[in-house]
Formats: structure tokens, C-alpha cells, sequence
């Protein structure tokens, strides 16, 4: 385990900070930019189509580097997650006893790599951060009939694998909103490393992507399929597509 997690921990730091080339002079269009806001999605291998969502706020330092703090939420899924569709065409996760939802504030640094022209262009920064994890343990619910093929007895429950057996009795899972209040709450920590490739002109609108790794962990197992192995260290590769505006 302590030597997966300095190979992770090695990778993320070679990828952030890489070998720094020198950026071009800064113009006066560049000192004028104070903030960046920006929001997107974000893409990753511990989750699906879209993991979730993300909210940037970037300030200007020196004409090489920047500092910024941001918040992360998406959802973690288990390797072993295979949707099962029910007689109603809706679907539902065999064995799922709980959703995963990390919120992560972070904070860090941009170091420009290439600096693009201030009317067009392609910039490119290597991006370092770090901050807590919040784990969110979100119950899994389902609806189950209990009724017979002529009866019917429909209740909304958390999916227990030992008690709801039949597949056939599964109707579909219910909205992640019903188990909210319910919600198991575990602190940790992540970092996060990679390279920004950003469009547009200064003090307009931008757009871009960022690609990188990330790693985290939490002081416990994240139970998310009882009857699967579970994990309190997590590692993912990312991809944000995120728009913005400076001033």
C-alpha cells in the first residue's frame, strides 16, 4: 500500500510540475487580468459518462504562475457496477448498498508552460492542488414488490442484497434524493495534478480542457458493494471541459 502511494503520489508531482519551460514576456493586455472564473464538467475513470461538476477561481501572482481554489463534486463508482434492466425497462445496480459522492475543495497553483499571444492561441499550464475529501455514503434505494405477479405491493427501500433476492421483484432504484438525509459523511484528502490547454483571448470568454491524475483517500473503506472488495485509496485519471470569464 505505502509504495502504490508514493508511484501515484511520484506520478501526479512529474506530471504537474514537469520540466518548466520559460514563458514568453507578459503583454499589457496579460497584466490586466486580475481573476478567472470558470465552471465545467468532469470526466474520470472511477466514474461514468460525466463524473460530475466543478467550480474554479484563479488569480494572477506573477506572469508565470497563479493561485486558485476550487470545489469538485462527483460521483465514485465501484469497478463492478453492471445496470440491470427490470420488467419495467427501468434499471437498477445488483448488490449496490450505497452511492459514493466526493465533495473536494482544493487549493493550488497554475505554472505557465506556453503562454499564448493575447488575441489567439493555445496556452498551456501545469496545474497542482490539493485539499479534504468529503465522502459522501449515500444509502441506495429501490423500488421492491412484495405482491405477486397479480397483487402488487410496491415499497421504496434501501437495497439490501440479503433481503431483496429476487431479481424479478426489482422494479428499478429510486432517486439519489431519497437516501440524501441519510448521508454517512468521512473525511480524507486528495491531489491532483495535470496540464491545462486553454482557448481564447484575454479578458474575453475561455475555453479549455484539463487533463490529469489524481489521487485519494479516506481512513476507511468506502462500502459501496458489500459483497465486492472496496477501497479507501482511490486513483483516477480526469478530463474537465470548463468555460470561463477573466477580468
Amino acid at each position: 500500500m505505502n509504495n502504490r502511494v508514493v508511484r501515484y503520489l511520484a506520478l501526479v508531482l512529474v506530471l504537474a510540475f514537469g520540466v518548466a519551460l520559460p514563458a514568453t514576456a507578459q503583454t499589457e493586455e496579460d497584466e490586466s487580468f486580475q481573476n478567472e472564473l470558470s465552471y465545467g464538467i468532469n470526466i474520470n475513470s472511477n466514474g461514468g459518462l460525466i463524473g460530475g461538476v466543478f467550480f474554479r477561481s484563479v488569480y494572477f501572482m506573477s506572469e508565470s504562475m497563479y493561485q486558485f481554489g476550487g470545489l469538485e463534486i462527483v460521483e465514485v463508482k465501484h469497478p463492478k457496477e453492471n445496470p440491470i434492466f427490470s420488467e419495467t425497462g427501468d434499471q437498477f445496480i445488483a448488490g449496490k448498498r450505497n452511492y459514493l459522492f466526493a465533495v473536494r475543495p482544493h487549493y493550488g497553483r497554475e505554472f505557465v508552460l506556453f503562454r499564448k499571444a493575447a488575441e489567439s492561441g493555445v496556452q498551456v499550464n501545469a496545474i497542482a492542488g490539493a485539499g479534504p475529501s468529503l465522502g459522501l455514503l449515500i444509502p441506495y434505494y429501490i423500488r421492491y414488490n412484495y405482491g405477486g405477479p397479480t397483487s402488487q405491493d410496491i415499497r421504496t427501500e434501501h437495497y439490501d442484497p440479503q433481503r431483496h433476492r429476487s431479481f424479478e421483484n426489482i422494479l428499478g432504484n429510486a432517486s439519489v434524493f431519497q437516501g440524501l438525509g441519510e448521508a454517512n459523511v468521512n473525511f480524507g484528502a486528495h491531489i491532483k495534478g495535470g496540464l491545462s490547454f486553454e482557448y481564447g483571448r484575454y479578458r474575453e470568454s475561455i475555453a479549455g480542457i484539463e487533463v490529469g491524475f489524481m489521487v485519494e483517500i479516506f481512513p476507511k473503506e468506502m462500502v459501496i458493494i458489500p459483497q465486492a472488495e472496496n477501497e479507501q485509496l482511490f486513483t483516477s485519471v480526469y478530463l474537465n471541459l470548463y468555460y470561463g470569464r477573466r477580468k
